[in-house]
């Protein structure tokens, strides 16, 4: 191709003027071809190019045009476009002749009448030296390609808020639903230093018994931390198998090792970006990674396995265990170096046998929520919500919950009684008091026990306080006086 200057082509436009070349017979096309590829340029176009001379006579349309419009050079080339409009069979919403008489760029919707395809128009004056118009150049536009795409868009919108609704759902789903119901004075001192590290970064070790709630106070934490609207990744450190832990914590790169994806897999540590990270059950870390993990909390930065990329995140670690961890130290089975990197702020969460003021409210609570689950309205009785509160509760807080979902399950009566519930236990009734007795050591208060239960079984047998009265050897208003003062709900008998 020979390569020419702007102001040699003007020089050869000038002399072909001076020649007279005439336009409509492609003369000016012949002279284009002679000294720029213009023809291979506008034939690898996608859009539909239609050219025409300063007076609306055609001289040239490429590949792209022809093919998308079914229109054959034949039928518009040197023909002028009023005549093909007047024709009314080829095509609609020509703007050759706008562009000319307003001398700017014109657009339109024009439709090719051969395929009934709507196409978007647009149209742009050349002009020459003298200011006069020498070239219009139409750009036809598929409005169909116009469409997919913009359908195309659409989806990937759609597709993009979907997506991020499934995430906000399932970051919902990893905090508790449950409210945090605690009237204990140590519950209330650990509630209050929730909310004042919540808004921190600071490192909290989370430690109890199993069933104390050590993850809902790692969600009261996330909650209301600076981080809410960030990821929030929990690791059951004791659900991954030993060999898997690295990969599963710190990701892998493809080929790293036999079954690894191809290419390759973005660990827990990388989903934690900017978020929160709770490292449960950390006490059953394996011992060869607990080196690994106490470099990537110090330095905030890790590689995936098989990787040689550092990879530098920032993130806030919770981490909580139901084993002594000082004990898991002096016995060499935890990294010294390790528990103090965690405990930065300790919460230790004390049973449910020791906050035994809890235990109500946590009924309460629980009740209402399987009474809606399940559509009952099962209640206990004052007797039964005592024996609940005696009960030692091993599993603490997560086995009363699964005691009161399955009293409300398999509940065939609205009121639940102290037999029902030793039942349920399957403990004796008297056990459950003895130990009132031997946790109160109050003479006083265990002849208020007796007396109510000597009574509320003496009702339940006869049937009423006139027949239990003279069953116990009282009058009638000295039982319905006991009975008020005891706390005897006779409508529950």
């Amino acid at each position: 191709m020979v390569i020419i200057r702007e102001s040699d082509i003007n020089t050869q436009y000038k002399e072909a003027l001076e020649q007279k070349f005439d336009l409509v017979n492609m003369n000016y096309s012949t002279f284009i071809d002679n000294y720029l590829d213009f023809r291979d340029i506008a034939n690898n176009l996608h859009d539909g190019i239609y050219i025409s001379n300063g007076e609306g006579n055609t001289i040239f349309v490429n590949d792209a045009y022809v093919n998308s419009t079914g229109i054959s050079r034949n039928e518009v080339i040197g023909r002028n476009v009023k005549d093909i409009i007047s024709g009314g069979n080829i095509y609609k919403g020509a703007v050759t002749m706008e562009v000319i008489k307003n001398r700017k760029e014109i657009n339109s919707i024009g439709k090719i009448l051969k395929n009934n395809k709507d196409v978007l128009v647009t149209g742009n004056p050349i002009f020459d030296e003298s200011g006069n118009i020498k070239l219009v150049v139409i750009n036809n536009r598929d409005l169909t390609d116009l469409k997919e795409l913009e359908n195309k868009i659409v989806k990937l919108k759609e597709r993009g808020k979907k997506s991020i609704e499934e995430i906000k759902f399932l970051r919902r789903k990893q905090v508790s639903c449950k409210n945090t119901v605690f009237t204990d004075e140590k519950m209330q001192f650990i509630m209050r230093l929730v909310q004042t590290v919540a808004p921190t970064d600071t490192t909290v070790l989370i430690t109890g018994e199993s069933g104390t709630g050590k993850e809902i106070i790692a969600d009261e934490i996330y909650h209301y931390s600076n981080r809410k609207d960030k990821p929030f990744i929990k690791v059951n450190c004791s659900a991954i198998p030993p060999e898997l832990v690295e990969s599963e914590l710190f990701g892998y790169e493809g080929g790293a090792f036999t079954d690894a994806k191809k290419d390759g897999k973005m660990g827990l540590f990388e989903l934690a970006k900017c978020g929160t990270i709770l490292l449960d059950e950390i006490g059953d870390m394996p011992l060869n990674m607990q080196s690994k993990l106490l470099r990537v909390l110090q330095e905030k930065e890790f590689m995936r396995v098989g990787g040689k990329k550092v990879i530098k995140i920032d993130f806030r670690v919770i981490a909580s265990t139901n084993k002594d961890l000082k004990k898991e130290v002096n016995e060499k089975r935890f990294r010294e170096d390790l528990f103090y990197r965690l405990n930065v702020v300790p919460i230790n969460i004390p049973p449910l046998r020791e906050r035994k003021g809890d235990i109500e409210n946590l009924i309460s609570e629980f009740l209402n929520i399987y009474n809606k689950k399940y559509n009952k309205k099962v209640q206990l009785t004052t007797g039964s919500l005592k024996m609940l509160q005696n009960y030692k509760w091993p599993g603490n807080v997560r086995e009363l919950e699964n005691f009161i979902e399955r009293v409300v399950v398999i509940s065939q009566k609205n009121i639940i009684e102290e037999n029902d519930i030793a039942l349920l236990l399957g403990i004796e009734k008297h056990d459950l008091n003895l130990g009132t007795l031997q946790d109160n050591l109050n003479i006083k208060q265990a002849v208020l026990e007796l007396e109510k239960n000597i009574i509320t079984k003496a009702i339940k047998k006869y049937g009423s306080t006139r027949k239990a009265a003279e069953h116990i050897g009282i009058n009638q208003s000295t039982i319905v006086k006991k009975c008020k003062r005891l706390g005897i709900n006779l409508s529950q008998i």
